[in-house]
């Protein structure tokens, strides 16, 4: 089994809260972390499948069954197919609580991001934390045999990348396409037509990593820019598509207002338009973008929570693919392409120029590092993955006076943790 990075963060997260509401799509390993960490536990966890009848009959007396499970990780899984549990949990929760038990008593797992987080939020608001698991990434793969184009090809699903051939990992992300327009979108939508849905996901993945656009989608599809906007809000809201939001601060200079929007998963977005191999990629308009977008999924993966991403484009022609922000102040400025000699475009130095980020780097396709002149260093995407990793570690652990004392010193030591080397 490959090993997850945020397996640290749930366990991290229960020996703080009473419970952890685990989300991520569907087949992304979520079942097989929580799991592992039940049967790692003393006591060991108790395991109930939301989906199996037999399971759900075991709740029929859910707060009787539930309090006689003392000192035990309770798992939920697929969470959402019973919402009336969350007023039980409350009451368990807060009850404990008052006894002194205060963490690690449930995991709860989910597919749906935004109504589960409305739920939690309005029922175990304080008694829960929310972290979001997705598919496999670049530092994952670590010594597992898996190279990284194979993972830009197959994507992070753990299924399709393990697949014994490309054939047999395209036709696992075809089925899985399927089950989602066939089960998932009726489940969390009914009223909205699964097939059109399907048909824009695959128009987005014709546009991936282009400007979104509702009109023009709505002509294509024949349904109203409103309806497009509530497709696009389930596949986001299911952690399938992402919206990149422009940057919006104030240069004094015309920008782009609308959102980017991608494709989560390279595998899925591989599999939307027929892409088995390598080669057949490679070959393809998509595959720019597409490397686009896996580096922007990689890189937030791992980035500080308190990293804001975003993209920039100004009318006059200056453009940075991925930009962190924290607190109003531009920390990263990121280029990125799949070439392994790259350039720095003009357009890239004007944005860098405009926002003064603290570093600024192009991540193209090999493995090399070199300074670029003006304070832009190329970098490979494992690389940066690990300095923004470090530097999260870096402010994890920093003693709450030096954060807080700012000034010349802590400017200098964050300057240095992402200077070229040499």
């Amino acid at each position: 089994m490959i090993a997850r990075r945020i397996l640290e963060t749930v366990e991290q997260r229960l020996s703080q809260m009473p419970g952890v509401v685990l989300l991520g799509p569907r087949q992304v390993g979520k079942t097989t972390l929580a799991r592992s960490l039940a049967r790692s536990r003393a006591p060991e966890g108790l395991y109930l499948d939301l989906e199996r009848a037999a399971d759900r009959r075991r709740l029929t007396d859910a707060d009787a069954f539930l309090r006689d499970q003392p000192r035990r990780l309770v798992v939920l899984d697929e969470i959402h197919r019973a919402p009336e549990l969350f007023e039980t949990l409350r009451g368990i929760i807060d009850d404990r609580r008052a006894a002194g038990e205060r963490a690690g008593h449930f995991l709860l797992l989910g597919s749906a991001s935004l109504d589960l987080m409305q739920q939690t939020s309005e029922s175990l608001a304080g008694r829960v934390a929310h972290v979001e698991m997705m598919p496999i990434d670049v530092s994952e793969i670590g010594e597992s045999g898996i190279v990284v184009d194979s993972l830009w090809l197959r994507g992070g699903f753990p299924d399709s990348v393990t697949a014994p051939s490309d054939r047999e990992s395209l036709a696992w992300r075809r089925d899985f396409l399927r089950s989602y327009l066939e089960r998932d979108v009726p489940m969390f939508a009914p009223r909205l037509p699964a097939a059109a849905v399907g048909r824009l996901w695959e128009m987005l993945a014709h546009g991936h990593g282009s400007l979104l656009n509702h009109a023009r989608l709505a002509s294509s599809l024949g349904v109203s820019s409103p309806a497009v906007g509530r497709y696009i809000d389930l596949l986001v809201d299911l952690l399938l598509v992402r919206r990149l939001r422009p940057w919006s601060g104030n240069l004094g200079k015309r920008l782009v207002r609308s959102p980017k929007v991608y494709v989560r998963d390279a595998g899925v977005l591989h599999a939307l338009l027929e892409i088995e191999t390598a080669h057949a990629l490679l070959g393809h308009p998509i595959a720019g973008p597409s490397w686009e977008g896996f580096v922007i999924e990689n890189l937030i993966a791992v980035a500080d929570a308190g990293l804001t991403p975003s993209f920039l484009r100004t009318a006059r022609g200056a453009e940075i693919d991925l930009v962190f922000e924290r607190g109003g102040r531009v920390e990263f400025a990121i280029e990125i392409k799949r070439s392994t000699a790259p350039t720095v475009s003009r357009g890239f130095r004007e944005g860098c120029h405009d926002l003064s980020p603290r570093a600024a780097f192009v991540v193209h396709g090999g493995s090399d590092e070199w300074p670029m002149g003006g304070d832009v260093t190329a970098i490979s995407l494992s690389a940066l993955m690990q300095r923004l990793r470090d530097a999260r570690l870096d402010d994890e652990q920093r003693p709450v006076s030096d954060v807080t004392a700012g000034g010349p010193a802590s400017a200098e030591v964050d300057s240095a943790r992402f200077s070229p080397r040499r």
